[in-house]
């Protein structure tokens, strides 16, 4: 930066040009270099001592220390934007919800030791922005998933680990589960791959009817999706459970095709309740989706050097991740966003968020 400096012989003082706001005071990278560094960390998957020897290359010598620190002060600058997307995220009546296992450093062991990154991602079928929010957390225990919701009520769309369960019970939580018909499918799925079971093949046929319905009706209202549910969906599941049944009757326990059939008729409740809605959808796929990318990069990075380093993560992959769903640059928004936060007043903090513009003009009209 340059600052001018001015002497006053008369007083015998100098005044000089004050620093420009920064989100790491008195840091020497700019905006654009951390965005450069976040982004090849958590999209492009780099680890941080290969980010370092590409920038050798172009005669810029980073340390890893360096590195890291700006890393974690980049994630606590951008904590106040996660906080406000979890709370937009939250006003929606319908979740989908999952979780990836990551490695965490066990310090002094030299070994690692699980954690998770949980996940939580809007309704596409709703109203309102597109939004996923990462929640790291050191286990797999249900416990994350009741403090992450709070008490929000709502469907939630979840796979049949057990974890979620207690939020279903009554005593616990308003929430109500759905089920993921793209796991019903796997079961059968898996099935078919290994024997070419008969069973498998007849099921995946029928819940493939269930998705062209879903296809035929992508583009509609919710009102028109709910009369093609109504109409052609409901059918087929009642049809499909009628055979499940009978051929369920005239199969032995404990093989592979029994264990598919009881993990369908056992969460069938969960798993129909969809097709009596316009607004409910079919399968877990979306959040998924969203999580795979990380699933597949952490076999560059490997493991978290803690917790503390898990959660900054979340926190940057959060915000990177909702500016990809709703089709923004996540470089140009993070790198302008970095530029903006030192002196953006709070009371307009929607405005920073990675949402696409006509959502923001949204939100700022539902604020006042």
């Amino acid at each position: 930066h340059i600052r001018p400096q001015y002497a006053c012989r008369c007083c015998e003082t100098v005044v000089a040009e004050p620093v420009p706001p920064a989100v790491i005071d008195g840091g020497m990278a700019a905006p654009g270099l951390l965005a450069w560094i976040a982004i090849a960390k958590y999209l492009d998957h780099l680890p941080l001592y290969r980010i370092a020897q590409i920038a050798a290359r172009e005669g810029v010598t980073l340390s890893l220390s360096t590195l890291a620190e700006w890393i974690g002060r980049i994630g606590v600058a951008l904590q106040p934007l996660v906080d406000r997307l979890i709370w937009h995220l939250l006003q929606g009546r319908v979740l989908h919800a999952d979780e990836t296992p990551v490695a965490q450093l066990d310090p002094g062991n030299g070994k690692t030791q699980r954690a998770y990154l949980w996940a939580y991602r809007s309704n596409d079928f709703e109203l309102g922005p597109r939004i996923i929010v990462f929640d790291y957390q050191t286990s797999r225990s249900g416990k994350h998933a009741q403090n992450f919701l709070n008490r929000w009520q709502g469907h939630l769309l979840v796979d049949d680990y057990g974890g979620y369960k207690v939020l279903f019970s009554k005593t616990a939580s308003p929430c109500t589960e759905l089920g993921c018909w793209a796991h019903a499918r796997r079961k059968f799925f898996d099935l078919h791959q290994a024997n070419a079971s008969t069973v498998a093949y007849e099921v995946l046929q029928r819940i493939g009817g269930l998705y062209a319905v879903e296809a035929e009706g992508k583009h509609l209202s919710t009102e028109a999706r709910q009369i093609l549910r109504a109409e052609k969906s409901l059918p087929i599941l009642q049809s499909l459970h009628d055979w499940l049944l009978q051929t369920r009757f005239h199969t032995a326990d404990g093989g592979g095709t029994a264990k598919a059939i009881d993990y369908t008729l056992k969460r069938w409740q969960s798993l129909i309740r969809y097709a009596r809605s316009g607004h409910l959808p079919i399968d877990n796929n979306p959040v998924e989706n969203t999580i795979r990318p990380i699933a597949l990069g952490k076999k560059n990075w490997l493991f978290t050097g803690s917790e503390r380093a898990g959660k900054r993560a979340a926190a940057i992959q959060t915000l990177l991740g909702t500016a990809k769903l709703n089709g923004l640059n996540p470089a140009q928004w993070l790198a302008g966003t970095l530029e903006k936060l030192p002196t953006w007043p709070n009371s307009r903090i929607d405005e920073l968020l990675p949402l696409a513009p006509e959502d923001i003009e949204a939100l700022l009209k539902e604020c006042g």
